[in-house]
C-alpha cells in the first residue's frame, strides 16, 4: 500500500473511530451556521454540474443553510481541487469529487497537491454508466465484432472522447489495453462536440455518458453496441456489459463530496448521513434517474476506498497508453 493511501485510510479510520454522533456534535457546534460551497470542476450544464445542484439543493433542504455551486473550471478539475485542499478545514468548502480525480494523480506528474492525501472523502453520490456508440458505417454489431474489426485493422477506427483524461476516454483506453486493439484516440472539448462529429461520421466510436444518447440509439442515427458498466444498466436495459465479453472490464463516471483533509470527523459524519439519506427519498431517486444515476450509498470508508481503487487502476491504464496532459 502507497504512504498516500495509507495515509487515506487512517484518516478515515479515525472518522470511524468517532462516535455516531453527528446530529449531537453538529448540534453543539451549530454546522452549518453560514452558506457552504461546493465546488465543481467542470462548466455549467454538464454532468458534474447537474449532480452538485442536485446534491447541494437537497443538502440546502435538510440542513437549513444554502449549499451553494461555484463552477471553477480548467486543467480537467485540477483548479476547483486546489482551491478545496488549500481552503479551511472547516465543512463549508466541499469539492464535488469525480473521476478525472483519480485519473489527474497520475495523468498530472506536478500537481501542487496529492488528491489522496489532501483530501477526506466524505460520501458518494451516483455512479454513471457510459454506452460504446458508433457510427453506423461501422460494419460492426457487437462488443466481438469490434474487436475483431480493430485488431484487423490497427489505427484505422478513430475512438472519440470529451478530452484526454475524461471518462469516456478512459473507458476507450481501459478496452485498447484489455481487447488488445489500437483505435485511435480523437480528442474534444467535450461530449457534445465528440457527438457531433460521431453523428457526421468524422469519428467511428465514442464511449458516451448514457444520458442523452438514447434518442440517437433509437433513430438509427448511432448503433449502441454495450454499457462500460460492470452489469447491465437500467438507462438502457437490453444492452449487454463490455464486460460480458472482457471479463473485468469497468468503467463508469462517478460523483461524491469530499472536504479538505483535517475536517472535523463530525461534519464529514453529519455530511454523510444527509447525502446517505437522499437514497431513500422518492422524489430524489427519480431526480438521480433522470440522469442515470445509480445511487452510491456508503459510508466515508467506502467513498474512500473507490477514491483509492480508481486511482490505482487509472494509474496503470495511463502508464500503460503512455498517456501526457497537454
Amino acid at each position: 500500500m502507497t504512504p498516500s493511501r495509507r495515509h487515506l485510510f487512517e484518516l478515515i479510520a479515525g472518522i470511524l473511530g468517532c462516535p455516531m454522533l453527528s446530529r449531537v456534535a453538529t448540534a453543539e457546534t451549530g454546522y452549518p451556521s453560514r452558506p457552504v460551497r461546493i465546488v465543481a470542476g467542470f462548466a455549467a450544464g454538464g454532468g458534474v454540474d447537474i449532480t452538485t445542484r442536485l446534491i447541494g439543493q437537497w443538502l440546502t433542504d435538510r440542513l437549513g443553510q444554502p449549499f451553494l455551486v461555484e463552477n471553477r473550471t480548467g486543467a480537467d478539475g485540477n483548479i476547483a481541487t486546489e482551491a478545496v485542499v488549500n481552503a479551511a478545514a472547516d465543512g463549508y468548502t466541499l469539492l464535488l469529487a469525480t473521476l478525472p480525480n483519480a485519473v489527474n494523480a497520475s495523468l498530472y506528474p506536478r500537481l501542487k497537491f496529492n488528491f489522496l492525501r489532501d483530501i477526506a472523502p466524505v460520501a458518494g453520490v451516483i455512479r454513471v454508466p457510459m454506452v460504446a456508440l458508433v457510427h453506423p458505417s461501422l460494419p460492426v454489431k457487437s462488443i466481438l465484432d469490434l474487436i475483431a474489426y480493430a485488431k484487423d485493422n490497427p489505427d484505422k477506427i478513430n475512438m472519440a472522447s470529451a478530452g484526454i483524461g475524461s471518462a469516456p476516454h478512459m473507458a476507450g483506453e481501459l478496452f485498447n489495453a484489455m481487447a488488445g486493439t489500437k483505435m485511435v484516440h480523437v480528442p474534444y472539448r467535450g461530449q457534445s462536440q465528440a457527438l457531433t462529429d460521431l453523428l457526421g461520421g468524422q469519428v467511428q466510436i465514442l464511449f458516451a455518458a448514457a444520458p442523452g444518447t438514447v434518442d440517437y440509439i433509437r433513430s438509427g442515427k448511432l448503433r449502441a453496441l454495450a454499457v462500460t458498466s460492470a452489469s447491465q444498466a437500467d438507462v438502457l436495459k437490453d444492452l449487454p456489459a463490455v464486460a460480458s465479453f472482457l471479463p473485468g472490464y469497468e468503467a463508469s463516471q462517478w460523483y461524491g463530496i469530499a472536504a479538505p483533509a483535517k475536517t472535523p470527523p463530525e461534519i464529514v459524519a453529519r455530511l454523510n448521513t444527509e447525502i446517505n439519506a437522499a437514497f431513500a427519498d422518492g422524489a430524489m431517486q427519480a431526480r438521480f434517474a433522470a440522469i442515470a444515476g445509480e445511487p452510491m450509498p456508503g459510508r466515508p470508508v467506502d467513498f474512500a476506498k473507490l477514491i483509492a481503487d480508481e486511482t490505482e487502476k487509472w494509474a496503470k491504464v495511463v502508464a500503460s497508453a503512455g498517456l501526457k496532459a497537454e
